[in-house]
């Protein structure tokens, strides 16, 4: 499949604010090659953090339905669960080494 490389998506200037429907369409390509690729090799942080901020960029569109802003927000925040779910958790130390190392926490 080519893509078309002089539509107004790769045309336009850093400036002008995103379309909406071109945020929607990259918000729905991202989440599908999440749920194929969450099933194969697990969750991806990555993906799932650009999938959110895609949402919370849809969600304070000026253009955009108030209903469709408000799913967006609604998302964006379940999106932002899943990355801190997924983040990996500093380890605690030890009641020994807080003993031996002095370090009180």
């Amino acid at each position: 499949m080519a893509i078309d490389m002089a539509g107004p998506a790769f045309t336009a200037t850093a400036s002008a604010p995103p379309q909406p429907e071109l945020l929607v369409s990259a918000a729905l390509h991202l989440m599908s090659h999440y749920s194929a690729n969450a099933a194969q090799a697990g969750p991806c942080l990555k993906l799932a953090s650009v999938i959110e901020r895609h949402l919370k960029a849809l969600a304070s569109h000026a253009d955009l339905n108030p209903v469709l802003r408000a799913t967006c927000q609604q998302l964006s925040e379940q999106w932002a669960a899943v990355v801190d779910q997924a983040l990996p958790r500093p380890s605690r130390p030890t009641l020994f080494k807080r003993f031996v190392g002095g370090t009180r926490q």
